[in-house]
């Protein structure tokens, strides 16, 4: 399991190498590009064989840290969260990372996200609650509504570059966070608008256009020095979902994405006085 992840540590999040890339390749693209971890869709415990991957892990000094991703939450138990409970108690991760939509009021969502984060500190885990345009739970400042109506000290928030830039949100909302609320933060870059008409839809090009940070159009280093600044202390997460990934080049990919965040955090530190 490791020593705790902090702000020197670098997490290999799923999607970045694509839903069913290999586990023995994934494994092999966090050491190419020096991640202390890697993230899990956590439907993976279906087709992969645990007991290799604890092999792995170990060959490979990495830890498991962030578990995506639960749904339906709103409405009762989520329908994967036994799955990732299952990974959290054999391997320790960190962070169980949640989504809209929620059913009923704002006060009903605060409530069921409570018991999320029951269940899940019962197996070890922080939950990080990601706002999603096409939810209603849309940004940061409806998140954070429902994650402090729940009242929980290990609930909290995921803060992606993506969903942050393309909803327009200012950075005082990032400098104002609780650093305590601060449990995920997912880094890539991309472009500001939909490369062309025809991929207007939100979901389907956040999933397929993101590039390392640093090669997009985004303002990485400003949203990560906001951050730093509002005092977050968690690895971060690098999720550079994109449709050019394939088995040939993923080891590739996940090497320049680490290069590429890397490079923004040093950035974004040297503009934030007590930073490193």
């Amino acid at each position: 399991m490791g020593s705790p992840l902090g702000t020197d540590d670098l997490v290999l999040s799923h999607f970045t190498l694509g839903r069913a890339y290999p586990i023995e390749g994934r494994i092999e693209a966090a050491v190419a590009g020096g991640y202390s971890a890697i993230g899990l869709y956590v439907r993976e415990v279906e087709r992969v064989d645990l007991g290799r991957l604890g092999d792995l892990l170990d060959e490979a000094r990495l830890q498991l840290s962030d578990l995506e991703v639960v749904a339906g939450w709103g409405s009762g138990p989520a329908a994967l969260e036994h799955h990732a409970f299952a990974l959290a108690d054999r391997f320790g991760g960190r962070c169980l990372q949640a989504v809209g939509p929620y059913d009923g009021t704002i006060d009903d969502a605060g409530r069921s996200f409570g018991r999320l984060c029951d269940r899940a500190a019962d197996h070890g885990l922080v939950v990080a609650l990601e706002p999603l345009p096409f939810t209603n739970i849309p940004d940061i400042a409806t998140a954070l509504e429902v994650v402090e109506r729940a009242g929980r000290p290990n609930g909290g928030l995921c803060v992606d570059i993506w969903h942050h830039t393309r909803v327009g949100e200012d950075r005082a909302v990032l400098r104002a966070l609780p650093p305590e609320r601060i449990h995920c933060v997912q880094i890539s870059d991309g472009p500001l608008a939909p490369p062309t008409p025809d991929l207007a839809d939100y979901k389907d090009d956040c999933l397929r256009h993101r590039v390392p940070p640093g090669e997009g159009e985004m303002d990485a280093v400003g949203v990560v020095a906001a951050l730093l600044d509002a005092g977050a202390t968690v690895p971060w997460s690098v999720e550079v979902c994109s449709e050019s990934v394939t088995e040939a080049n993923g080891v590739e990919h996940a090497r320049r994405c680490a290069d590429g965040t890397r490079s923004v955090l040093a950035a974004a530190r040297s503009t934030v006085p007590g930073s490193r």
